[in-house]
């Protein structure tokens, strides 16, 4: 299986910090400090591993720093207020949108808010860079820095390595307190490269190998061992648009008239012939001119840290994925310079500072131990913001179950874990013949591979691999949606208070049971680049499915839906929604899969394995919501429930 869910390189990697209720909704509140009765501390800015024992001493005063301060608005709560008034179709002013331009007049930062920090800041000594609608930026030395920010900046030990990071909490002058979000860029873990790189060639040619089933059980591994006491189908080839189509009930609807948008970072140079040739060659609707836009920064940087080119099939599958469901979807891809939270949230801001779109899938993130509090405000500001104009945030959940096996934590992912935006969990599917919808489970996988005479699987069931991300939050409050639905097992696992639960709604995301994509790539020397297809999933084809699904939606309903989540929790416990349980059948299900032990042809061997279905780490798919698909998937019904009558 290919990871293909893209990885956020967080610009202060950093344990999570405790959180008041509320605090994702409203902002950050600024905490006057102690020491300083004239200022106000930003909370969350000191990481959690820049501890005492860690501190090797002051950074030079003459080191450089880079930094953002963030723009709190003039009416941070208003802000909060009407992003959920508009987005609750109980609510008088439900479907109220402003336009961009109405949005920043209302909650923006005024002009005396920005004058008032760069004064601020230059009087410290530090140089402006640049001004946005969503911060201010700044350089300067180490010595500028701590002036401004009333702290001190020394170089702790991370691991094997030594980071600057504030001794202290930062803040800012009393009068400013209301004009500032925070401040990201004091800490330099890990280290941003600050040179223009040139985006590299796509990574080497990926394909699966035979033998497939066209549709789900059509072509029964004989010769394999049974398992849960039967003979199993091979993997699918790969499902498509059409098969999609009708396991989620598209009906007659096309995505006509609606604005999807994609984020991701770098571009993929061939994404235009990729997705053009795949729609070709699938049966999807050929794109029009002018369908498919991009929206790139002027330079890339960092990477090689960030992996450049593996974001590139993850651009593909997005773009693929939106198109085969939606086919008549308008679509803009939205390229981030970098994978680091700064230039994805500027990516986000860009969508929606320009209104480029009503829905926006977004097929990335991190462990929620990674985000700290600041940075969660500003990925909410925008959010918030997209909300009054009438845009959905859509969130890939991940895609390793309860993350214990890859972090050794319990936990969820962020941006997923945002109240503002609807996480997309994952599932097992099952299209029969005649595209006829059979099943899903909760997507997760265990592996065991044959053994060597033949005869049997080696440890079956075997190992956990990869499975939809979810759980509890244990830094954002319960919001209102998810309360009377999310058992309180689940709400109230971290906080009697109750916690955020991910994800709110599933689609297809096991790569076993996944989705047909096609991508020009590289041969193994590196000398030739062509185009060829594989089958491919995680919640990074999830995400991207119910963007499309809700842009079928949206034509239903003639007008934006908006934040979806009061909507989509609005209709739990309907026939439009898919109840996913992880054993379907009743009976153990599994799939036999045969790969390219070097990922792309025979000459390094094959190796053959039996993939356990249903088998999500910790967490369970069972009857009502759960923390592996939420509400459940779209049914037939779910398009035209968003019908105005």
């Amino acid at each position: 299986m290919r990871s293909n869910r893209a990885k956020v390189r967080a610009v202060s990697v950093a344990a999570t910090l405790p959180m008041l209720a509320g605090a994702l909704a409203l902002g950050i509140p600024a905490a006057q400090a102690a020491d300083h009765p004239l200022r106000d501390l930003l909370a969350g800015t000191r990481p959690a591993w820049a501890t005492a024992k860690a501190d090797k001493g002051a950074t030079s005063d003459g080191a450089r720093v880079s930094a953002r301060v963030y723009l709190a608005g003039k009416d941070a709560a208003g802000l909060a207020a009407y992003a959920k008034a508009v987005s609750d179709p109980d609510s008088a002013s439900y479907g109220k949108y402003l336009t961009a331009k109405q949005a920043q007049a209302r909650f923006g930062a005024t002009r005396a808010q920005v004058a008032a920090v760069k004064s601020w800041l230059t009087a410290a000594g530090l140089k402006v860079t640049g001004v946005t609608r969503h911060y201010v930026s700044v350089t300067g030395d180490v010595a500028a820095a701590e002036k401004a920010f009333g702290t001190q900046l020394h170089n702790f030990a991370k691991g094997s390595k030594t980071y600057r990071a504030p001794a202290s909490t930062a803040s800012v002058p009393q009068g400013l307190a209301d004009a500032v979000l925070t401040v990201t860029g004091l800490d330099n873990a890990p280290h941003m490269a600050t040179h223009d790189d040139e985006l590299p060639p796509p990574d080497t040619v990926f394909r699966n190998a035979g033998p497939f089933s066209s549709y789900y059980g059509s072509k029964t591994a004989s010769t394999l061992p049974s398992a849960y006491g039967t003979k199993i189908p091979y993997a699918v080839t790969g499902y498509t648009g059409k098969q999609l189509r009708a396991a989620y009930g598209a009906g007659t609807r096309t995505g006509k008239g609606v604005r999807v948008a994609i984020t991701d970072a770098y571009a993929s140079p061939t994404i235009a012939y990729d997705a053009g040739t795949y729609a070709k060659r699938n049966g999807d609707a050929a794109w029009k001119t002018g369908q498919l836009h991009q929206s790139l920064p002027a330079t890339y940087t960092n990477t090689e840290d960030c992996g450049a080119s593996g974001w590139y099939g993850e651009e593909t599958l997005d773009v693929e994925a939106v198109h085969a469901v939606a086919p008549a979807a308008d679509v803009t891809y939205v390229g981030a310079a970098s994978c680091t939270d700064g230039d994805l949230l500027d990516a986000l801001g860009k969508v929606v500072d320009n209104h480029l779109a009503d829905i926006v899938s977004n097929s990335w993130g991190e462990v929620e131990a990674v985000q700290t509090p600041d940075l969660a405000a500003a990925y909410d500001q925008v959010f918030q913001l997209g909300a009054v104009e009438g845009i959905g945030f859509y969130f890939s959940s991940g895609d390793d179950g309860d993350e214990v096996a890859s972090s050794g934590t319990k936990q969820v992912d962020s941006p997923a874990n945002s109240a503002w935006v609807t996480a997309v969990g994952g599932t097992s599917l099952a299209v029969g013949k005649n595209d006829t919808y059979l099943w899903e489970t909760g997507w997760g996988t265990d592996k065991a591979v044959l053994s060597a005479d033949g005869k049997s699987w080696t440890d079956f069931p075997g190992a956990f691999t990869s499975g939809a991300g979810g759980g509890t939050s244990r830094t954002v409050a319960e919001p209102d949606y998810q309360q009377g639905v999310v058992p309180d097992a689940l709400a109230k696992a971290n906080s009697a208070n109750g916690n955020r639960v991910v994800p709110d709604i599933a689609a297809i995301a096991d790569p076993n049971t996944g989705f047909l994509v096609g991508q020009t790539q590289s041969s193994p020397d590196g000398k030739k680049q062509a185009y060829s297809e594989y089958r491919i999933g995680g919640t990074s084809l999830a995400a991207p499915t119910i963007a499309a699904v809700q842009a079928l939606a949206q034509e239903a309903r003639g007008k934006a839906i908006g934040f979806a989540n009061p909507a989509i929790y609005a209709k739990y416990g309907s026939k439009v929604y898919h109840d996913v349980t992880d054993n379907p059948t009743g009976k153990g299900l599994a799939v036999a899969r045969v790969d390219f032990v070097n990922g792309y042809d025979a000459t390094g061997g094959l190796a053959t394995s039996v993939r356990s279905l249903g088998k999500d780490s910790s967490l369970s798919a069972v009857k009502g919501y759960d923390d592996v698909t939420g509400v459940g998937t779209p049914a037939s019904g779910y398009v035209e429930s968003y019908r105005r009558r």
